[in-house]
């Protein structure tokens, strides 16, 4: 079992910026795939971003040179840099790792770019 610790949401201007956190603080032997998902009201939730074991990283065409994806192997922590926002990169925003075969996700953090 993998418990995830997210944190970093909140309220921005368009333009700034953010850093999510995803924690796995325990064991994270044999975790192959850090995700971050987001899910806008009304709409499906989405990928935004992943980083795998071996540091392979893919973006969603929509954030493609605005966000990075990062991780901290000592700290089993991933870190999403989020630069240039959108009013449209405003959704609940959700880690997700891969244990083995097994999906375990975060409990989400609200991103809000508004004036």
């Amino acid at each position: 079992q993998v418990q995830l610790v997210e944190s970093g949401g909140g309220l921005v201007q368009p333009g700034g910026f953010l850093r999510l956190s995803c924690a796995a603080p325990g064991s994270t032997s044999n975790i192959n795939i850090w995700s971050c998902y987001r899910q806008a009201p009304g709409k499906q939730r989405e990928l935004v971003a992943a980083i795998t074991s071996g540091g392979s990283t893919n973006y969603a065409d929509s954030v493609k040179g605005r966000f990075i994806i990062s991780r901290d192997i000592a700290k089993n922590t991933v870190y999403l840099q989020m630069n240039k926002l959108k009013p449209e990169d405003t959704a609940v925003y959700y880690c997700k790792v891969v244990q083995g075969s097994s999906p375990y996700w975060g409990q989400g953090t609200q991103v809000t770019v508004s004036l």
